[in-house]
């Protein structure tokens, strides 16, 4: 079972480090022509950065 990257905001770490990555790049083409703004709230250390 792979592992959380919990505090791991390093591409390159989590893929060599065989942690869980959720590639979501095909929504990135509908959230940006949507037009509608979005507001994407997460806690602390939770993977804002990767999430964009």
């Amino acid at each position: 079972m792979k592992k959380l990257p919990v505090g791991i905001a390093d591409y390159k770490k989590i893929i060599e480090g065989d942690y869980i990555y959720v590639d979501k790049t095909k929504y990135i083409f509908e959230l940006v022509n949507s037009g509608v703004p979005t507001f994407l709230s997460r806690p602390r250390r939770f993977g804002k950065s990767l999430t964009i």
